[in-house]
């Protein structure tokens, strides 16, 4: 059949068998419909709460919400019942690390071979939806591991959340993100590493080409990084501005772990989108960030867990010599940043900590100078906004993907309930 006779065709009906016909595919099976009806939910577009939701999902994305005491559905629709709870939109973790253990630290690492991690990430990917994180951003993960988790994750494999996956974080030689420790006998140049700003573009190539939506780079020093000072900055404004160049070209965001001044305001002022941890930004350079809009990204619970564990999980004295230095003055950061109006997301740097327990940094947030739902709006409306994706994350919303999470009590007077979600719904399916 051409072209030219299906124009020909007069009916609809006749329109369509013909198409398909000439396709060789079947007209499509009746969309599967659900519905999600809770005592509560917390609209974050609005900052408020909206009592008896009915919230209709068709094929993965929100078509409406209704009030369940006046609305009505059939019986194909199925029926997810969440009586007694609030819910809330899927939260999003701007910063973690499934392929890591924070149980494993310092050179225990060593003793597993490499895709030993990649099977850790499809355990740690589990566990983090089930605590209610339908969206994650993988700021750095070896050998492309978190492209393939997001793979098999979409095709139905495993469970886990939504992945905007890094591959590699970009960094300098002796940087922190080139692995350090080791003698320069077993020398070698990471993928990771580039020292100029022609290897920076490169490497963003190189990343989008095999999966990265999202390019990281490491401007400073670090906390778990041996050898390095952890403010020191170690990307030129050259290389940042070539990577923010470049992976702007190419549609994709730019985050930036920066813990020194100098690092994240060369970050900032070369269009760096995110900046990760942001411990020592003086007083100047967060006004710049709030001029400029530019998000940061602070792990402030972590703090807690790292310095409780000590060397135990085989974490060196070095770094936690570090995380000493910056623990409580990225809380006062956090504090300014917040009062001074510079936007924040939610990241959480799990993997640092045991993946699963990200609700806890909300708790930390409300402590350290935002209100509840400012906190739950980092961890939405503003993780969406981040990624370009407001169309599809971040608020129970039409449009939307159905990722919803439900607990006990009002996470607008005790933001801790968010540590214990009780059920997670995500593209309306209920994650058993």
């Amino acid at each position: 059949m051409t072209f030219r006779t299906l124009i020909a065709t007069d009916k609809v009906g006749g329109l369509l068998c013909a198409m398909a016909l000439a396709l060789g595919s079947a007209v499509p099976a009746e969309a599967e419909q659900v519905v999600v009806t809770a005592d509560h939910m917390v609209d974050v577009l609005a900052g408020r709460t909206v009592d008896h939701p009915a919230i209709f999902i068709t094929d993965g994305r929100i078509t409406s919400i209704a009030d369940a005491r006046t609305v009505r559905w059939g019986s194909d629709v199925k029926h997810i019942d969440l009586s007694g709870k609030t819910v809330l939109p899927g939260l999003i973790d701007m910063h973690v690390h499934l392929t890591a253990l924070a149980e494993v630290g310092g050179y225990q690492g060593l003793r597993y071979t490499d895709s030993f991690w990649t099977a850790v990430g499809v355990a740690n990917a589990k566990t983090t939806l089930k605590a209610g994180f339908t969206t994650v951003r993988n700021v750095g993960s070896a050998d492309f591991a978190d492209v393939g988790l997001k793979q098999a994750i979409e095709e139905g494999y495993i469970a886990g959340p939504r992945i905007i996956p890094a591959g590699y974080a970009i960094g300098a030689t002796g940087g922190h993100c080139d692995g350090g420790g080791l003698p320069p006998s077993m020398d070698h140049k990471e993928p990771s590493v580039v020292d100029s700003p022609q290897e920076a573009r490169a490497k963003v190539r190189w990343l989008h080409k095999y999966g990265a939506r999202v390019i990281k780079i490491c401007a400073t020093g670090g906390v778990f990084s041996l050898g390095d000072s952890v403010g020191a900055q170690q990307l030129s404004f050259e290389e940042m501005k070539a990577i923010a160049d470049e992976a702007h070209m190419l549609g994709l965001k730019v985050a930036a772990h920066a813990h020194g001044n100098d690092g994240i305001r060369t970050a900032i002022e070369a269009g760096i989108d995110t900046i990760e941890h942001c411990s020592l930004a003086d007083d100047e350079t967060i006004k710049l960030a709030a001029q400029k809009k530019t998000w940061f990204d602070m792990d402030i619970y972590n703090d807690d867990y790292i310095l409780a564990t000590g060397t135990a999980n085989g974490t060196e004295q070095e770094s936690l010599d570090k995380e000493k230095l910056i623990g409580r003055l990225q809380r006062e950061t956090f504090r300014k940043a917040v009062k001074a109006g510079v936007p924040m997301l939610f990241g959480t740097d799990a993997g640092v900590y045991p993946h699963g327990d990200n609700g806890k940094q909300f708790a930390k947030m409300v402590e350290w100078g935002m209100t509840p739902i400012q906190a739950i709006q980092a961890a939405t409306v503003s993780g969406a906004k981040a990624l370009g994706q407001e169309g599809d994350v971040g608020a129970i919303a039409v449009g939307r993907y159905g990722d919803i999470v439900a607990v006990k009590g009002d996470p607008l007077q005790d933001v801790t309930v968010l540590q214990h979600v009780t059920d997670v719904v995500k593209g309306g399916v209920l994650v058993e």
